[in-house]
C-alpha cells in the first residue's frame, strides 16, 4: 500500500440508479471511500451496516460513504434496500478502479479478488487514511474515530 498522503485516483462509476459518480463530484468533502468483494455476503454486510450506522456521525464530520464492488447496479438496489444503505454503492465491473486503488489481490488460500479496504480522502482530493485488511465488524466507527483524529490536526 502507498505510504499517506497521495493523490486520490480519479474514477468514473455508475450507482444502483445508473448515475455516473466522479471522484470530482466529492470534491470539497471528505470521502469514505471503501472496496468490498460481494453485495450480500457476510463480511461485506456486516461492514456495510457499520458504516450505515455510522453515518450520522460521518455526515456530522462533513464525510460522504461510497461503496465500490465489481457487483451489478441491479445487484447494489437489492443490497441496499435489504439493509436500508444511507450511501452510495458504486460497480466497477471491469476492476478498472479497484485496481488502480490497489483493492484487487491474493486474498486466502492464493485466490484473487477484491480485498476489503477502506481510504479516507480528504475535500482537496488526497488519500489521508488508507486501511487494508479491514476488519468489518466495528469498521464504521473506527473510520469515525480516525476522521475526528484527522480533522484535530
Amino acid at each position: 500500500m502507498k505510504q499517506v498522503p497521495y493523490p486520490a485516483q480519479d474514477f468514473s462509476l455508475t450507482d444502483e440508479k445508473g448515475k455516473t459518480h466522479s471522484l470530482q463530484d466529492f470534491a470539497g468533502s471528505w470521502l469514505v471511500l471503501y472496496f468490498y468483494p460481494k453485495d450480500d455476503t457476510p463480511g461485506c454486510t456486516a461492514e456495510a451496516c457499520s458504516l450505515r450506522d455510522a453515518r450520522d456521525d460521518l455526515t456530522a464530520l462533513g464525510a460522504q460513504v461510497v461503496g465500490v464492488s465489481k457487483d451489478e447496479a441491479s445487484a447494489h438496489d437489492k443490497f441496499k434496500a435489504k439493509y436500508d444503505l444511507n450511501f452510495t454503492l458504486l460497480s466497477d465491473p471491469d476492476g478498472v478502479t479497484i485496481d488502480a486503488y490497489g483493492a484487487w489481490g491474493k486474498k486466502q488460500f492464493g485466490r484473487e479478488g477484491i480485498l476489503r479496504k477502506t481510504f479516507i480522502i480528504s475535500p482537496e482530493g488526497v488519500v489521508v487514511k488508507a486501511y487494508g485488511r479491514v476488519t468489518p465488524d466495528g469498521h464504521g466507527e473506527q473510520v469515525v474515530a480516525e476522521l475526528k483524529k484527522l480533522q484535530a490536526n
